[in-house]
């Protein structure tokens, strides 16, 4: 396997973010909650964390939490006369840190993909790119985001991580993507539940984790960060 890129992404390394899409339980002043959960857990761990809100709430946590916020989605196109979508600039106008991009519940085409890469850099904010496979995660690598996760989307919610599920995605991703661009830092994502799967995506090379349903639908979001921090 090619060794780990020596630059640090401007998230950090290793990182945990966490996405809470739009879950009823996780929007307005609960987002805002478990954020500054986040946070606090983040701190004391000396673990680099960010999160993904809902797109209302992106200005508020933004100015609300010390971590980087993130969108959950982004638009290419340019900031004007467009009705609903969501550019760059207005994201980084709310405040936030970067984007999560084709999201397996919010997909693009390779060229889509690329163009939203290269609109972000030029408007100075991260990139996320999702990929589901080893080969989707090589061709998507050459847009050079600043982290590349890799899903397969029927692990996504699922009871089974990646990391015991798969674990060659996780290991055949990060050779493939530093094959292409070894600045890029990948993430595991897809059914990551507690520790155990956490330490194993990092032994398997990954540079951190995208997480989603262990928190936004655990009873206690905190203990399940707590948990999921003790990964690292």
């Amino acid at each position: 396997m090619p060794p780990p890129p020596t630059n640090e992404p401007p998230l950090g390394r290793p990182l945990f973010l966490l996405n809470l899409k739009v879950y009823p339980d996780c929007l307005g002043p609960a987002a805002d909650r478990i954020a500054r959960t986040l946070e606090e857990l983040g701190k004391a761990a000396g673990v680099a964390v960010a999160v993904a809100p809902a797109t209302p709430d992106l200005g508020r946590l933004s100015t609300a939490v010390g971590i980087p916020v993130l969108a959950q989605h982004v638009d290419a196109g340019p900031a004007g006369p467009h009705t609903g979508s969501i550019p760059p600039e207005a994201i980084r106008a709310a405040g936030a840190s970067g984007s999560l991009v084709n999201h397996s519940e919010h997909p693009l085409t390779t060229a889509r993909v690329r163009v939203t890469v290269a609109r972000l850099a030029a408007t100075e904010l991260v990139a996320v790119v999702c990929a589901p496979t080893v080969t989707a995660a090589r061709r998507l690598a050459s847009s050079t985001p600043a982290y590349l996760a890799v899903e397969p989307p029927e692990l996504i919610g699922g009871d089974r991580s990646v990391s015991t599920a798969r674990p060659e995605v996780i290991s055949g991703s990060v050779a493939a993507v530093h094959s292409v661009a070894p600045s890029v830092a990948v993430l595991c994502g897809a059914g990551i539940h507690d520790r155990n799967d956490v330490r194993r995506s990092l032994e398997l090379g990954a540079a951190g984790v995208l997480v989603a349903s262990a928190v936004t639908r655990a009873r206690s979001p905190r203990d399940a960060i707590e948990e999921l921090l003790a990964g690292f």
